[in-house]
């Protein structure tokens, strides 16, 4: 049986979109729904929240850096369920200069309907034009239903649904502000998941605040049919056949659609924990170091000598060492924190990071290997960090273009199979 999606979006980012898709995640499991979960975008947090609400892997789904056809086939990977996929940003954003890979482009790609929530905390009679304009910005996307959140009252709820009431769009639930719809943040977004001492405790309160204020089943209803095109694409290769991979609080930031492809490849994943001072396995290939926050950890990240004799010596077998972002930086020299103190790295990378002086580097990339180094190719990912490079010392490995198409110029660093930057990898290009 076809399984059924929607997308939950909202005008603006900080609506409370990301807690109230937890709620209704939680609570569409507990009624005896079978849900999987997905995040518009390349975002790597949100899908850990998602997974620990619905009990399923949840994945990425980028209109910008997937091609449509894998969209379409991780939509249909789960038969017989319901897909919901939180939105990014404003429904409409996306990419510059025109928004491209917005959720409005994904869901109008996968033919799904929206689940628009509104931020009412400051809007009376006006939340109508606000909906309205929505409702209607673009024929190929259709806004379903309308939740409205942070309502102060009683009485103000029945003034906002007065103002909706003549629009054909339904509103189906509208919830108070809560102080226990929070979750903490740090500075590339939520606190990780993992992390979360009282993450159980969170979701059960949510589902339950949700399912009193919701009409559950209006909303399940409302969900479309995801249909099979036939289409097909080109899974991404494995680095090697057996890959060890970084998987902790450090190094958190893995695709699933990635793993899931090198799997499909007949690749084995062997992950480790630097922060547990674990070396990768001995007979790997290959090894990733993925991103995460290694600055906020780069001390156990320095005594770890395990950890770090391992990847000596997998760089001196031969084994392909790739480095994302934080793993990027764990492969060179040295780390200052943000309170100015160095930490030794692998020193595998002539690269020097810094902390001290935060600096934000955010946006989609196209990305292509350079000739003569470990990785083939070109790429589609995107780039968010604060680090200041202080020095990089060796061959550049990429070269990268934003989304507009503007020349980066080289990026990154390689030595034998050694090869890292400051780019996650989403797809091909």
């Amino acid at each position: 049986m076809a399984g059924r999606g929607l997308v939950i979006a909202a005008p603006a980012s900080g609506s409370g979109k990301t807690v109230l898709t937890l709620g209704l995640l939680r609570a569409l499991r507990e009624r005896g729904l079978g849900v999987v979960a997905g995040k518009s975008g390349p975002d790597y947090i949100d899908p850990a929240f998602h997974a620990a609400a619905t009990g399923a892997e949840a994945a990425n789904y980028d209109a910008w850096a997937m091609p449509p056809a894998r969209l379409r086939a991780q939509a249909r990977a789960a038969p017989g369920r319901l897909l919901v996929i939180e939105g990014a940003m404003g429904l409409f954003d996306g990419a510059p200069p025109d928004g491209a890979g917005s959720s409005a482009d994904l869901a109008a790609a996968l033919g799904l309907p929206v689940i628009l929530i509104v931020d009412a905390a400051r809007q009376g009679a006006s939340v109508a034009a606000l909906a309205e304009g929505f409702i209607g910005h673009r024929s190929d996307v259709r806004v379903a239903g309308l939740i409205l959140n942070r309502v102060g009252s009683p009485r103000h709820e029945r003034m906002l649904r007065r103002a909706l009431s003549g629009l054909a769009v339904p509103v189906l639930g509208a919830v108070g502000r809560e102080d226990a719809l929070a979750l903490p943040s740090r500075h590339l977004g939520l606190v990780q998941a993992g992390e979360h001492p009282g993450l159980e405790a969170f979701l059960a309160g949510a589902a339950c605040i949700v399912s009193g204020c919701v009409d559950l089943e209006r909303l399940a209803g409302l969900a479309a049919p995801i249909t099979d095109t036939g289409e097909r694409y080109r899974r991404l290769d494995p680095p090697g056949q057996r890959v060890a991979v970084a998987q902790d609080a450090a190094f958190g930031f893995s695709y699933a659609h990635m793993l899931g492809d090198w799997r499909a490849s007949g690749a084995e994943i062997l992950p480790f924990s630097p922060l547990a001072d674990q070396a990768p396995d001995p007979s790997a290939d290959a090894v990733v170091l993925p991103g995460g926050y290694p600055e906020l950890h780069a001390g156990p990240i320095a005594a770890a000598e395990r950890f770090r004799a391992g990847m000596q010596a997998a760089a001196a077998r031969g084994a392909l060492i790739q480095g994302e972002c934080g793993g990027y930086m764990v492969l060179g020299r040295g780390l200052i924190d943000a309170e100015g103190q160095r930490h030794r790295m692998l020193g595998l990378l002539g690269l020097e990071t810094s902390f001290a002086e935060r600096r934000l580097h955010l946006g989609y990339r196209r990305i292509e290997a350079l000739p003569g180094g470990p990785v083939t190719g070109r790429f589609r990912g995107h780039e968010f960090h604060y680090a200041t490079t202080l020095r990089a010392e060796g061959e550049p490995a990429f070269r990268m273009r934003d989304a507009e198409g503007e020349d980066l110029g080289p990026a990154g660093l390689r030595h034998e199979r050694i090869i890292g930057s400051f780019a996650h990898l989403i797809d091909r290009d």
